[in-house]
């Protein structure tokens, strides 16, 4: 290895290779020649493979490379299933295997499979190993599996070998731990348009469908997701709007804190407020009548008033959205007839502090109203279909980079024409935003006054962002034209055995009319 170290000292050529790597790294780090450590670490790095991923890992495990342990740790995760199949599983240390066990990117579609490679781990060293079989157990998610299987597993004979270990899986299978993620579905939350208390969580890339009736006092018309999948929503009383917080397990809404008092019960379409995460903080932000943003002490269990920023007092609030970690705050001057004079807030939490923008120093013009938004990344989507409507030949759908600081154009759904079959008026009526599956998806919600019928028909049209292609696709809905679900902005990953309860109606493509009564 010191070859290696004399050639680049007097070339300053590094010749790095597999079978030589770790060596190098090793008298890099001990000659603490930094250059030659982090590039041993990048290519490291950038070799964990199949046939590599386990010895890596162990080496950047007893020497803590970061960075290898990383790339190594997501490797194991996402191929778990075959690197629990191999012969280099068994050579890790209880520690390490705990360590890769205990993770919830852990890519198993049944926790079986954990259990089965602890299994091979213990029976490979059996005299050595079975001692720690009651400290490795509690990282099994016993919880996650079938009464039949749990019993199967109580009656293996390594645990029936060992007299505590049969105590530890029964206290685990009484716990809620997570579910591992490849266990889970991303699902957006929709609210039935008329009962509040009728949910639909759905993934229509998936054809999942699953309505909840959540006949209890709290039921949330708003809500936001945080970054380790808690969901928080907003609902209403006759005298204030408070906070509560969904209970993966049971299924239901559970009361928090009450945000703010004396807030008069209004439709949930005019309730102008929003529930944001930002830096893994909730916020609670109400445009009207005035500007009011307040922090959520999960601790204490209350809110905290923040900063607000200068709109002045001729002006109006077009929308709000958080993104890349700031809360945005768009607005307009309401007293010039025909002017477009919209200015764009930006919240810094880390500072408590409101910065501002005129849109008119962009190019070219960027001309805003009220309409939808929702965040993706980075960017922040905007579009009024009303404006569509009235003039499908000068809307566009605006995406502005908070990176870059730029606007671009994009092309709008194509929404149903005014004029339908038969004579019928069809009256735009509503829309929103959402991001499911790293997808942005568009829902608009339309009447339909038909001389047939004596009363107006209600329906919906999804359509999903195709951006490679620039195109928008229409997607299929699972309900009739006598039923409509409005955006709650809550998009999870759900764990769906939880969803299947006593009072949840699971619905699939092959069913799209949903049970009756709807």
């Amino acid at each position: 290895m010191f070859e290696e170290i004399l050639s680049y000292i007097y070339s300053g050529t590094l010749h790095v290779s597999l079978d030589r790597v770790q060596p190098l790294y090793q008298a890099a780090d001990l000659l603490q020649m930094d250059y030659v450590r982090d590039t041993c670490s990048s290519y490291m790095a950038m070799n964990v493979e199949g046939s590599t991923c386990v010895d890596l890992y162990k080496f950047a495990d007893v020497f803590t490379v970061e960075v290898v342990l990383k790339s190594c740790l997501e490797y194991i995760c996402q191929h778990f299933v075959e690197v629990s199949c191999s012969e280099e599983l068994c050579s890790l240390s209880v520690d390490q295997l705990t360590e890769i066990i205990s993770q919830d990117k852990l890519e198993v579609k049944e926790e079986t499979r954990v259990w089965e490679a602890v299994v091979r781990w213990v029976q490979h060293s059996r005299e050595d190993r079975l001692q720690h079989l009651p400290s490795i157990l509690p990282h099994i998610r016993f919880n996650l599996l079938t009464s039949d299987d749990t019993a199967a597993i109580l009656e293996h004979p390594l645990v029936r070998e060992d007299p505590g270990s049969s105590e530890v899986i029964r206290n685990v299978v009484r716990s809620n731990q997570k579910p591992r993620l490849a266990m889970t579905t991303e699902m957006v939350l929709l609210r039935h348009e008329v009962n509040g208390k009728k949910m639909l969580w759905m993934n229509p890339g998936e054809g999942k469908y699953i309505r909840c009736d959540y006949d209890q006092p709290v039921c949330p018309y708003r809500g936001v997701v945080t970054c380790d999948n808690e969901i928080y929503g907003l609902a209403t009383d006759p005298d204030s709007i408070y906070l509560c917080k969904y209970n993966h397990v049971e299924n239901k809404w559970e009361q928090k804190s009450t945000v703010c008092k004396g807030k008069p019960r209004l439709p949930y379409r005019d309730i102008n407020n929003h529930l944001m995460e930002v830096d893994g903080h909730l916020f609670y932000l109400d445009e009207d009548p005035e500007v009011v943003l307040k922090k959520y002490n999960q601790h204490k269990n209350e809110w905290q008033n923040c900063s607000t920023p200068d709109i002045g007092d001729e002006s109006y609030s077009l929308f709000a959205v958080s993104c890349n970690q700031h809360i945005y705050l768009f607005t307009k001057l309401n007293y010039l007839e025909g002017a477009d004079v919209p200015e764009m807030h930006w919240y810094d939490p880390r500072e408590d502090r409101w910065s501002k923008k005129a849109l008119s120093v962009y190019s070219p013009k960027v001309e805003l109203d009220i309409g939808m938004a929702v965040a993706m990344g980075t960017e922040i989507f905007w579009m009024d279909p009303e404006i569509f409507w009235m003039d499908p030949d000068h809307s566009n759908m605006l995406v502005y980079d908070t990176e870059a600081d730029s606007w671009s154009e994009h092309p709008p759904p194509s929404f149903l024409e005014t004029q339908g079959n038969n004579g019928s008026i069809i009256f735009f009526e509503d829309r929103a935003f959402f991001v499911l599956a790293n997808k942005l998806h568009a829902i608009a919600d339309y009447e339909y006054d038909s001389p047939k019928w004596a009363k107006l028909e209600l329906f919906q049209e999804l359509f999903v962002y195709d951006r490679p292609e620039g195109v928008w696709r229409q997607s299929e809905l699972p309900f009739g034209r006598q039923c409509r679900y409005k955006c709650t902005d809550v998009v999870a990953r759900m764990y769906l055995p939880y969803l299947n309860t006593s009072h949840a109606d699971t619905q699939d493509a092959a069913n799209p009319e949903g049970p009756s009564g709807e």
